[in-house]
């Protein structure tokens, strides 16, 4: 899937993006959130290899719903970023890669703790690409949730 669409990045090639790209994925301790978690990253690159991707989230406060458990729109973002990486890891650095779809199945109370969300791209093709995204704690046989995307990819010459 390295094909004339790009060159494979590797994790640390993803992060600098992230960190240029996309930084209000760790923004919110600007609007005050977090403090008392000091720099801590929430959203990290854990792996990328061919056609897949692997995100963790280590909830902070402000990914947390009543009750404890790591909250909807957080695995949400977890998923789109994570198949966004996914995308990105092989066509290279293009930040106008865009969420056409997201659907996502919440399977389970996912704890306080770090979830790993498991990426693969189903299709890549030169304008869209299909991505499933498997979160879990530990275990991938017992997933928290479950989501595919849909992805436009920006035409090279910009039409």
């Amino acid at each position: 899937m390295t094909d004339a669409m790009g060159e494979q990045m590797t994790v640390a090639d993803v992060e600098r993006f992230l960190e240029t790209a996309f930084p209000q994925l760790e923004g919110a301790k600007e609007a005050g959130h977090d403090s008392q978690e000091g720099d801590r990253r929430h959203y990290t690159v854990v792996s990328v290899g061919p056609a897949t991707a692997t995100m963790r989230l280590d909830p902070g406060i402000r990914h947390l719903r009543p009750g404890g458990t790591v909250s909807g729109p957080s695995l949400f973002t977890l998923a789109d970023v994570g198949c966004w990486v996914a995308i990105l890891a092989q066509i290279g650095p293009q930040e106008m890669v865009v969420t056409t779809n997201l659907t996502i199945n919440f399977l389970r109370l996912p704890k306080q703790k770090p979830v790993d969300c498991d990426c693969r791209i189903l299709k890549l093709g030169r304008r869209l690409a299909v991505v499933e995204a498997l979160m879990h704690q530990g275990n991938p046989a017992e997933p928290v949730a479950h989501a595919t995307g849909t992805y436009s990819i920006p035409p090279a010459n910009g039409r």
